[in-house]
């Protein structure tokens, strides 16, 4: 990996939400990699969606090469040691080709009425998942730890992140660093305080894989003020059914600014440095209710704005999406991983895997 802004590739990822039947799971997954996604990811709320580490077996059979993972777990509701077992027992079964995104605790917390770990029980966690499913010995608890039938396993651990003390901690500790939105301001102001972080820390900041999360929507329209002329195959979708199919996604991250917001103030006044372009749009913000968590067409997002969907997802004809990939990869981002969370799952990825991954490949951007 090189320092930001310069690496040679840009990889693509997907992420699925772990609902019945499994089979459909697994065959997106598999058609994902048949389109040059290295990596699917799903979210893991056990109690939403069905246990996705039981379906990552099943995709890492189907499939040859693509890494898997959650986006994201936590420590909360997954005792460290199983889940590190959980990786190594796949990483033994189909090679090393997992990756841990790990947080706080959000879906699958909030439903038990239960509440995100803390930053110091996070910054545990990694070091522990890391240290168990790589082959290492651990401190856990007053006692030393280790996976003695696992001793070439190796899980990259990527820590989940929006406020200012959590990208320190992805800077200080993670292999990666996934942030849930694709605001170019917000994607540039966080990857400063992650790459900051690890200079302080004394790592290379380029040690620190940077991916940036969210939807992507194929249309045929272009949304008003914006480039991206060219072919399009959005199969007669408009712009406002893709901004409605994708209005979840501001919901969902505005419970994590709301977070940041009651913590460090709003706008232009926001402590440590926190953007406006972050902060401002939960203004309008109500009660969620997670069980609607991730899903198109819920009822508790009529705050979030259609120009905050042109900031925060990818939406319009390929050449659109193309050209938000490539200002992303200028700002340092490794991975753009994209949300299958509406009605064009397949036509998402066929476009992506005919159209706009091809096209960002041409400019020597994305690995072959």
């Amino acid at each position: 990996m090189t320092a930001a802004g310069t690496a040679d590739r840009l990889d693509l990822g997907v992420v699925l939400q772990t609902n019945p039947p499994a089979w459909r799971v697994v065959d997106l997954a598999r058609r994902a990699e048949l389109h040059g996604f290295s990596h699917v990811w799903t979210f893991d709320s056990h109690l939403l969606w069905q246990e996705p580490f039981v379906i990552y077996s099943q995709i890492l059979s189907a499939t040859h090469r693509v890494t898997v993972g959650p986006m994201v777990t936590n420590p909360a509701t997954r005792d460290v040691t199983v889940t590190a077992s959980l990786f190594a027992t796949l990483n033994d079964m189909f090679g090393n080709r997992t990756v841990c995104g790990i947080g706080r605790g959000d879906s699958a917390v909030r439903v038990t009425n239960g509440k995100p770990v803390t930053l110091a029980e996070l910054r545990a966690a990694v070091t522990t998942v890391r240290g168990l499913a790589g082959g290492q010995s651990v401190e856990y608890h007053g006692t030393t730890l280790h996976l003695p039938w696992a001793p070439d396993s190796r899980t990259p651990v990527w820590v989940a992140a929006y406020g200012p003390r959590a990208l320190a901690l992805a800077g200080e500790v993670g292999d990666g660093f996934i942030l849930q939105l694709a605001d170019p301001d917000i994607v540039a102001w966080s990857i400063d305080a992650v790459r900051q972080a690890a200079e302080r820390a004394g790592r290379d900041p380029a040690e620190v894989t940077i991916c940036v999360a969210a939807p992507a929507y194929v249309t045929d329209e272009t949304p008003s003020g914006t480039g991206g002329d060219g072919p399009a195959d959005g199969a007669g979708r408009s712009l406002a059914h893709a901004y409605d199919q994708c209005r979840w996604f501001g919901g969902m991250v505005g419970n994590h600014v709301a977070e940041i917001v009651a913590r460090y103030g709003a706008g232009e006044t926001a402590g440590a440095g926190i953007p406006a372009a972050l902060t401002d749009f939960v203004a309008g913000r109500v009660d969620y209710d997670y069980n609607e968590h991730g899903r198109a067409g819920n009822t508790h997002t009529a705050f979030v704005s259609d120009e905050i969907l042109d900031r925060f997802c990818l939406v319009g004809p390929p050449a659109r999406h193309v050209e938000r990939l490539l200002e992303l990869k200028a700002l340092g981002v490794d991975q753009f991983a994209l949300y299958l969370q509406h009605d064009a799952n397949d036509e998402t990825l066929q476009a992506y895997g005919e159209l706009v991954r091809p096209a960002v490949q041409e400019a020597g951007r994305v690995r072959e």
